[in-house]
Order: C-alpha cells, then sequence, then structure tokens
C-alpha cells in the first residue's frame, strides 16, 4: 500500500484558487443586483418608511 504523492505547491495553489470562487460566489449573490432591482427595493423601503410615519401619533418637531 503506498501513500499518494501530492505536491504541496499545486495543493496551495487550488485550495487558495477554491477560496476565491467561494469569495466570488458570495459576492455575486451580494452585489449582484441590477439597477431596476436596486430601485425596486428603495421604493418599496421608502414606502414601509411612509406608512409607519402615518401611523404615528406625534410629528417628530424641529429645533429651529
Amino acid at each position: 500500500m503506498s501513500a499518494d504523492v501530492v505536491n504541496l505547491r499545486q495543493f496551495r495553489k487550488q485550495k487558495a484558487r477554491s477560496e476565491k470562487e467561494k469569495q466570488a460566489d458570495q459576492n455575486r449573490i451580494t452585489f449582484g443586483r441590477t439597477k431596476a432591482e436596486k430601485n425596486l427595493t428603495s421604493a418599496l423601503n421608502d414606502k414601509a418608511e411612509k406608512t409607519l410615519d402615518q401611523g404615528r401619533l406625534e410629528k417628530p418637531q424641529d429645533d429651529k
């Protein structure tokens, strides 16, 4: 029974490539949205904030 001979330099490079690919996949998920999707999310957040503010009993007062 003989063990497989592994070139450590190649193993390290392959591991680094694998880690970079995982990071790239995560970045695609996190930042890979179109401008239309970003605008839609922004509009939905603004609408939700306005709806929430409409239910307030007191309006915030300006200190002017």
